[in-house]
């Protein structure tokens, strides 16, 4: 029997699965193989948000490949080491992988292929998989990557995507390849109370129904806080349990301003992609520094806490913040406004917001929450590294009657109309009444610090 391996990592669905339809087309069976790798739960990356979620997607996984007669095999360990016992087992001819752009994933691939070749298998790595375009597919003269986004996305639009895969009708597994059970969402503690449900079936009946009836009013109402018209699918996406490419093709089949905005939203994310993986270390270093010398954790440790608890003064901030905790998920005009807060308002290091978000947003991946806070901080790929978002007026803009705040800061739901934004302008008993902390600082203050650290003023 030719056996072959599909290494699930960041592609949890069935339907437009390149790795799987390649291994199926060579052989006679598979080992659909997900490995809860130590080497990534070693760095901390597996939150509960993203446990939760992940426990619901391989679920899934597997009764999508139970109704083909096939099943998910899970083991634990180093994912090298486990793959090598799979190939062992069922003498597998070739494992097949989606690409990967962190520098964790790319070690992975070159550990092993080395490893593999030892045991006569090929590892066969698949493009467009996890992104629409694969890095690197365009690029500008000269250089390796686009550190601009407006010219990426004119070529990332004539690129074009590959066909879509359909998915299959049969799945064989070997009978003798043993697995783990299955995680459950509730053997996971610390899990935001408000969290979406994960998986294939899931995340195509989001896209479907937003597709059907919300991207019409995406352009217009995308950065409208309360009115929350965004897709929802970044978990999706950032799960595989969506495809970006059959999620742009049918997004460009509805058409419409809508459509080309959201078409636009995921060539940002393969944006980001192709700059992480030119650049891997802007994981964790500056990709264009501004010789920042940031307050320390210590000095700013009160401000850091209440920024992360919601409780910064400024209420659009502290809801967002509290949509963070309670849903592990954000809007995205609330990402912006908070990342900027804490950045150039506070004057905190990015990475301190990036790991808070590591830590809560199911949807957080290495290349979107890092070169994103990035981008926010003026050390990324910003044309326009010293901006700042004013939240008093961002608020007024995109949440101008206060709905987005009296719903995640109800403790100011009896302020009416764009008030709500400004209640240190109460006084007297008025203020009294009002269980909510006075702003951390008065912004004139933090744009001046700002301004001079970056020797602005």
């Amino acid at each position: 029997m030719r056996v072959r391996i599909v290494l699930f990592t960041s592609d949890l669905r069935v339907h437009d699965h390149p790795p799987l339809r390649a291994a199926l087309n060579a052989a006679d069976a598979v080992v659909p193989l997900f490995v809860r790798d130590r080497g990534i739960t070693a760095t901390g990356f597996p939150a509960p948000n993203r446990e939760a979620f992940l426990a619901d997607c391989l679920r899934d996984l597997d009764e999508g490949l139970r109704e083909r007669g096939g099943r998910l095999v899970v083991r634990s360990g180093d994912v090298v080491d486990e793959v090598a016992k799979v190939v062992s087992e069922t003498d597998a001819r070739a494992v097949h992988l989606a690409s990967g752009v962190s520098a964790y994933a790319r070690r992975r691939e070159d550990r092993l292929r080395d490893v593999l070749e030892g045991l006569g298998c090929d590892l066969v790595v698949h493009d467009a998989v996890v992104t629409c375009v694969p890095p690197g597919a365009v690029t500008p003269a000269g250089r390796d990557h686009f550190a601009v986004f407006t010219p990426y996305h004119r070529h990332w639009s004539q690129h074009g995507t590959r066909a879509v895969v359909r998915a299959p009708q049969t799945v064989t597994v070997p009978d003798a390849v043993g697995s783990e059970d299955l995680p459950a969402r509730e053997d996971v503690s610390g899990v935001s109370p408000a969290l979406a449900e994960g998986g294939e079936r899931a995340g195509r009946a989001r896209l479907t129904a937003w597709l059907r009836s919300g991207i019409a009013g995406y352009e217009d109402g995308h950065d409208d806080l309360a009115g929350d018209v965004t897709s929802r699918l970044s978990p999706d996406l950032h799960f595989g349990t969506v495809s970006p490419v059959e999620a742009v093709q049918r997004a460009r089949a509805a058409g419409g301003p809508g459509a080309e905005a959201f078409v636009r939203q995921l060539a940002w994310r393969d944006f980001h992609h192709q700059v992480l993986a030119a650049r891997p270390d802007a994981a964790h270093d500056n990709y264009r520094s501004q010789d920042d010398r940031w307050r320390s954790e210590q000095a700013a440790a009160q401000e850091i806490e209440a920024w992360r608890q919601g409780l910064t003064g400024y209420p659009i901030v502290d809801a967002a913040m509290r949509q963070l905790r309670h849903e592990g998920w954000m809007h995205n005009r609330g990402r912006l406004l908070t990342a900027c807060f804490l950045t150039k308002t506070l004057y905190v290091d990015w990475r301190v917001g990036a790991r808070h978000f590591m830590d809560l947003l199911v949807d957080a991946d290495v290349a979107n929450n890092q070169l994103n806070w990035q981008w926010m901080a003026g050390t990324g790929t910003d044309s326009r590294p010293n901006r700042v978002l004013n939240p008093v007026t961002q608020a007024k803009r995109y949440d101008p009657d206060g709905a987005y705040v009296r719903r995640w800061v109800p403790e100011l739901a009896e302020l009416s109309g764009a008030a709500i934004h400004e209640p240190w302008k109460l006084t007297g008993l008025d203020r009294a009444a009002f269980d909510y902390p006075d702003p951390l600082l008065d912004l004139s203050d933090g744009l001046a610090r700002f301004k001079r650290a970056r020797g602005l003023d």
